[in-house]
C-alpha cells in the first residue's frame, strides 16, 4: 500500500487504489470525480470537502475529522465506507446505501440519515446527538452501545436493531414521555 503524508493535493478525476493518506490536510478541498479504491485515510481533515460524483469502495477513515462532508454527492455504486474513531457532526448521508458500515466510537452530532438503509450498520460508541433517522432502514443495526440517539420508531424501519436497555428511551422521544 503507498503511503502519502502531510498535505496533499489530489488529481480532480484521479483515480487511486490501495493508498495510505496519513496526517493529510483536505481541508475544503474539491475530490470531485476521485475514484478510490482499497483506501485507507488516518488522521486527516477532510472537512468540507467536497465529493461530488466521486467514488469510494473499500475506503477507511481512521481518526479523521470530516465536518460537514456531503457523502450523499458520491456515486451510490460500490459505495462502501468504514469510520473508526472519526469526528462526522453535520455530514450528510441522505439517501445512501450503507448496508454493514461500521461508526466505531465516531462523533455523529446533527449528521443526517434520512432515507438511508443502514440495515446491519454498526454505532459502537457513537454519539448520535440531534442525528437525524428519518425513513431511514435500520433493521439489523446495533444501537447498543451508541450514545444519544432519538429514532422515531414510526418513520424508520427498526426490525431486529439491537439497542440496549439504558438506550431504548431514546425511541420514545417523539412522544414526550418522561422516564424516571
Amino acid at each position: 500500500m503507498e503511503k502519502i503524508t502531510g498535505v496533499q493535493t489530489l488529481e480532480r478525476e484521479g483515480s487511486y487504489e490501495q493508498c495510505a493518506f496519513i496526517h493529510c490536510n483536505f481541508n475544503s478541498a474539491d475530490l470531485s470525480g476521485v475514484r478510490m479504491i482499497d483506501c485507507r485515510f488516518e488522521g486527516c481533515d477532510l472537512s468540507l470537502a467536497k465529493l461530488k460524483n466521486s467514488s469510494l469502495q473499500k475506503v477507511k477513515f481512521v481518526n479523521c475529522k470530516l465536518l460537514g462532508v456531503l457523502f450523499s454527492d458520491c456515486r451510490k455504486f460500490m459505495l462502501d465506507l468504514d469510520f473508526d474513531r472519526c469526528i462526522l457532526k453535520l455530514s450528510l448521508f441522505a439517501g445512501l446505501k450503507l448496508k454493514n458500515t461500521r461508526f466505531i466510537n465516531c462523533d455523529l452530532q446533527e449528521a443526517d440519515f434520512s432515507e438511508a438503509d443502514l440495515s446491519g450498520a454498526k454505532f459502537d460508541g457513537s454519539d448520535l446527538l440531534q442525528t437525524i433517522f428519518f425513513h431511514s432502514n435500520l433493521e439489523t443495526a446495533d444501537f447498543r452501545s451508541a450514545l444519544n440517539y432519538s429514532i422515531n420508531p414510526e418513520t424508520n424501519r427498526l426490525r431486529k436493531a439491537r439497542f440496549s436497555i439504558p438506550g431504548v428511551t431514546g425511541l420514545l422521544d417523539t412522544y414526550g414521555i418522561e422516564i424516571e
